[in-house]
């Protein structure tokens, strides 16, 4: 390969490994190793280098779709550095999530993005003490000395209900999922600031037992027979297309009779009928930037921690006027 692309044996080696090497020289190999039809044997490459150029994203449920958008950001990332990428789901509890980290010793990749839906001392722990690099797209403590990439929610929250009081919404209520999780607590805080920043009551708020379609179609009628909500904002995208099902079902009109936000503008959001106004909380560029820490983390385990905040803009649709 290396007469093929015209280079040394040497830098050849560089490119495949994922080492530094110029654009020039890098393009040159790969274009030798597509004519050659050439793949790596990755057994010899990670015996050679001590790494197994596998990554890992562990997320609650896979099947959400803010979680593909997600993937599929990481996954363009650490494929152009040279890695595959493993998608797991930890489930809903923490003990899940403090078992995949410490799993993560067994040595099958060589660093771990997590996105954890509830977070406690041992995970924090088990964070710490991991063989491998770890990055968390969510929130934790900064005292817990790891690369972050998390939300703004809260902020989200504001753009949501100043929307819908622009729009002469006046009787808003709040759809939550679990509120002990870390995206439950921060979007209860954070619709909670923004009704009191805009002189606003809650018309009602319920807690959904989880951020899914049928948690959200448990949680709709129990908001509706306490309260006669002009407008609902929703702690996810599967939530509030949900609450449109069980409001159709009762006979009232999106948006003209109540306006419903969601959050995260999943793909799920333009899909729905009607299109769903969604805050977007840049689930793509978290991803992407949670792959670009875990990738300099490998190169650099000694550099300081980074703490990334990516903030929200919303998507307005047909389901508010």
């Amino acid at each position: 390969m290396a007469r093929a692309a015209g280079v040394s044996v040497a830098s050849v080696s560089r490119v495949l490994n994922g080492q530094p090497a110029t654009p020039e020289m890098a393009d040159k190999v790969r274009r030798a190793a597509e004519e050659l039809s050439y793949v790596p044997d990755s057994r010899a490459r990670s015996l050679k280098v001590g790494r197994t150029f596998q990554l890992t994203l562990a997320v609650a449920d896979v099947g959400n779709p803010v979680y593909v958008t997600m993937m599929r950001a990481v996954e363009s990332v650490v494929a152009a550095a040279g890695y595959r990428l493993v998608v797991t789901t930890t489930g809903p509890d923490v003990v899940d999530e403090v078992a995949l980290v410490r799993g993560m010793a067994r040595g099958y990749a060589d660093g771990l993005v997590i996105s954890p839906l509830r977070v406690d001392d041992d995970l924090i722990k088990s964070i710490r003490e991991c063989e491998v690099p770890v990055v968390v797209a969510g929130s934790v403590p900064a005292s817990a000395g790891v690369d972050t990439v998390r939300a703004n929610s809260p902020k989200g929250m504001t753009l949501a209900v100043g929307h819908l009081k622009q729009a002469g919404r006046k009787r808003i209520a709040f759809v939550n999922g679990p509120a002990d999780t870390v995206p439950g607590e921060a979007r209860a805080r954070g619709f909670a600031e923004a009704m009191k920043k805009f002189g606003l009551t809650p018309a009602g708020t319920v807690e959904a037992a989880d951020f899914t379609f049928a948690a959200g179609r448990a949680a709709g009628p129990k908001l509706l027979k306490h309260t006669w909500p002009d407008a609902i904002v929703c702690a996810n995208d599967l939530l509030a297309v949900a609450l449109m099902h069980v409001l159709a079902e009762r006979g009232l009109k999106v948006p003209d009779d109540v306006a419903v936000i969601g959050m995260d503008d999943s793909e799920l959001a333009e899909q729905s009928f009607p299109p769903l106004t969604s805050v977007n909380l840049g689930s793509a560029e978290r991803g992407r930037r949670a792959a670009e820490l875990l990738l300099a983390r490998i190169e650099d385990a000694t550099r300081a921690p980074r703490r990334i905040v990516v903030q929200p803009t919303l998507s307005v649709r047909r389901s508010t006027p």
